[in-house]
């Protein structure tokens, strides 16, 4: 994620939100959007017929497809991890930091902490998402009774000398929870005060409730405890709801006779309501989201980032270590966007999506760059300390040879984070991998180097050092740079890539640049003396309609920004797509193309616009246009690329692509409509096919886009063929294919040989 639009991290609701969360609920039209467009600017105003012939029988013609098309990214951003994916119910379950965002002030250099929720300490602990049940119950921070040095603040309980009836507190979750029949595991740190409890039983009452109407929709009690007074005490329960909560706005109750625990107080800690996961995976992933993104067929995950990898200084980067093993161990950090994360969503629960989706894993590493409060600037390790960096990442008999060259070789190892994922159960780290119930080894076939790289000044010897060191040591791994000509006006560097490595390149753009960028990758390799040098479409996404200037702007104008993806980003996007798929040997080799898979909060957000939207309710949950032109070419990828040659008509307002499916024996062609008037096309093919089928990506309006109560308003649909082109004595040989090309469509044309 581009941190030019760090600044804008927002912490609480604003206006713009709200204004925002109206159109989810779909009142008003398209038409009154600030930033409507009515076309693409790179559009040709060009309606005539389009001829192609697609060629099925001189195989020295075709190359063997991508085989990472396409793939995932994750960034706990917009609440993504925590509050997200990760599905965790409890918002600031263990009271382990805050939020806050930066702006900048007049008189000062660059940004600064704006406001935040803890006003005294930025970051630190407070009570967001807890309140008290009964009158006199009191709650607050208490430090006095750490359950562990990784987590150390927790809440006291005290109850009144005169407590009748029900007493206790209450979590209200990430913007409410969603309650439905399933198993909801609960778990939470108790210690009690001597002085006040003395040696009590004391029975405790969890439960899941309407925040409107109160109703319990499930209850549990855990009776007769004795609760210890020298340490804390991790008590279990399980929920089980028989109905559908009928909306979100739920909380979480841990109650108590108040009869039975006057004038007592009790410390609390490390709180977790975990519904049914992913798979089953425990500390795993919310259903609906995890299944949006494996119903799109992805080929690989890139994690953990992404800016959050790099945190806002080097003592707060993501430390894969400090993400292992119980939760009690975890600190947590303040991330780059606004808010404290957990780490519930560590390396081994990122490995385990991987394994639970059949992926492939896109390791990044950091590489010695931080990012900074002040704005897209931030240190950098010199060189001299960049085997500090190094060790991060490689097993100590490598590191030592390695350190050696650089005359560092006494420097001790003790943090290896790839030999963590695939080393043997003989190794330091595969041992504590085995530890943690996974004594298999997860093959790592890609590491990035750093994250957006390019802005920083000193990249260069940072990816020298960070790629021949990781090199040595793992020569079969392929390593991809963040950085190639991104800074060759800010800083004067570019990076030259060496055979087999791929350039991580980032876009967001308006959709004329996505139209314009369809021939990019035609002649990359030889047009920027890269020979060997292979491409990772890392990020992008149609940020702002066309403007005069082509300047995206980052600070989100409603008149200019996309908020939500519409018709227009997915066909935008679907072209430079396609001009990529048509690109998979020797311009840009083994390329591969992530799915953008940051996801947007309607209650929280730092980036728009978003893959997933998403809230408290999975009924809520809305799948993008961009998501399913993504899922489109997911699903329909050949093995071979197949030549086409035009013998009437030109790409624009028609671009195209087709591969040949062995497995299936079947040609897809992917066909893409910019106009806004249909398009005669004729299709031959050179032998005969058994039938011809389609699905089609469009909508009424250019700018219309998926939201809350609608989202079907963008999706793939059943082609509708005229039975006269559909009859299957009709192809082949001499026979054409007819068809006129909808107005502002994506489609993919499938014909079975």
């Amino acid at each position: 994620m581009m941190m030019a639009q760090r600044s804008q991290a927002m912490v609480f609701a604003t206006a713009l939100i709200l204004g925002l969360a109206r159109a989810q609920n779909g009142t008003g039209s398209v038409t009154d959007l600030a930033s409507y467009m009515t076309h693409i600017n790179a559009t040709r105003n060009d309606s005539s017929p389009v001829v192609l012939n697609i060629d099925t029988q001189d195989t020295t013609k075709r190359n063997a497809t991508a085989p990472y098309l396409y793939g995932l990214m994750h960034e706990d951003i917009s609440h993504s991890g925590d509050g997200g994916i990760y599905a965790e119910l409890l918002a600031n379950r263990a009271f382990q930091g805050s939020n806050w965002n930066t702006t900048n002030l007049p008189d000062y250099n660059g940004s600064v902490i704006g406001v935040s929720e803890n006003t005294i300490e930025p970051v630190a602990p407070v009570l967001t998402a807890w309140n008290t049940i009964g009158n006199g119950t009191r709650i607050l921070l208490d430090r006095f009774h750490p359950i562990s040095s990784a987590v150390p603040t927790g809440i006291e309980i005290d109850f009144p000398e005169d407590a009748t009836g029900e007493h206790g507190f209450q979590n209200h979750g990430w913007w409410g929870m969603n309650v439905e029949p399933q198993q909801y595991n609960v778990s939470f740190y108790v210690q009690g005060n001597y002085p006040r409890n003395q040696a009590n039983l004391t029975t405790f009452t969890v439960s899941l409730r309407s925040n409107l109407t109160g109703e319990v929709f499930a209850s549990s009690t855990i009776a007769n405890v004795s609760v210890p007074f020298i340490d804390s005490v991790q008590l279990f329960t399980t929920l089980h709801p028989n109905c559908t909560a009928p909306n979100s706005n739920n909380t979480f109750v841990v109650s108590f006779d108040g009869e039975a625990i006057r004038w007592q107080t009790y410390y609390f800690s490390l709180f977790s309501l975990m519904p049914e996961t992913f798979k089953g995976t425990p500390n795993g992933l919310r259903k609906d989201i995890a299944e949006a993104f494996y119903d799109m067929k992805p080929s690989f995950l890139r994690f953990p980032g992404g800016n959050n990898l790099e945190g806002f200084s080097p003592q707060t980067r993501w430390k894969w270590n400090e993400t292992l093993g119980p939760l009690i161990d975890r600190p947590g950090r303040p991330g780059n966007w606004g808010y404290y994360t957990t780490q519930g969503l560590g390396l081994m629960e990122y490995l385990m999506w991987t394994e639970d989706m059949e992926v492939e894993r896109v390791l990044a590493v950091y590489s010695g760059f931080s990012l900074d409060i002040w704005g897209v600037s931030g240190p950098s390790y010199p060189l001299d300390r960049m085997p500090e960096v190094l060790q991060e990442a490689l097993d100590g008999a490598w590191y030592t040879r390695v350190a050696c060259l650089y005359y560092l070789s006494s420097m001790l190892i003790w943090s290896t984070e790839i030999e963590f994922c695939m080393g043997n159960i003989t190794s330091k780290w595969g041992s504590v991998r085995a530890s943690l119930g996974h004594p298999e080894p997860f093959d790592i076939k890609f590491v990035e180097i750093g994250n957006e790289d390019w802005f920083s000044s000193t990249y260069p010897y940072r990816w020298k050092f960070m790629y021949e060191g990781l090199k040595a040591a793992y020569p079969n791994i392929t390593y991809i740079s963040t950085a190639y000509n991104e800074a060759s006006a800010s800083y004067g560097y570019n990076i030259t890539i060496p055979p087999g490595v791929l350039w991580d390149t980032h876009h967001y753009e308006e959709p004329s640049f996505f139209v314009r960028g369809f021939d990019f990758y035609d002649n990359w390799q030889e047009t920027t003396n890269q020979p060997g040098a292979q491409v990772f479409l890392g990020e992008f996404s149609a940020l702002q309609i066309d403007t005069p200037s082509h300047v995206v702007n980052f600070s989100f104008p409603e008149e200019k920004h996309i908020f939500y993806p519409r018709l227009v980003s997915a066909l935008a996007e679907g072209v430079y797509l396609l001009g990529l798929e048509r690109n998979p040997n020797g311009k840009s080799a083994k390329r591969v193309t992530p799915y953008l898979s940051w996801k947007l909060t309607f209650g929280w957000y730092n980036w728009t616009p978003d893959m997933i939207g998403f809230d408290a309710d999975p009924s809520h949950t809305v799948r993008s246009a961009s998501y399913w032109q993504q899922w489109l070419f997911a699903h329909y990828r050949g093995t071979q690329s197949l030549p086409i040659t035009n013998s009437e008509g030109d790409y624009n307002p028609l671009f195209w692509g087709a591969t040949l499916d062995e497995g299936k024996n079947c040609v897809y062609l992917k066909i893409i409509n910019i106009l806004g008037d249909s398009v005669p096309l004729t299709v031959n093919i050179p032998q005969p096919y058994k039938s011809v089928n389609g699905t089609i990506l469009t909508a009424a309006d250019l700018n219309s886009y998926n939201y809350i109560y609608n989202q079907t308003e963008v999706v793939p649909k059943p082609l509708s063929i005229p039975a006269s082109a559909s009859t299957p004595a009709s192809y082949g040989g001499a026979a054409k294919f007819q068809w006129d090309v909808p107005r502002f469509s994506l489609t993919v044309l499938q014909f079975d040989l």
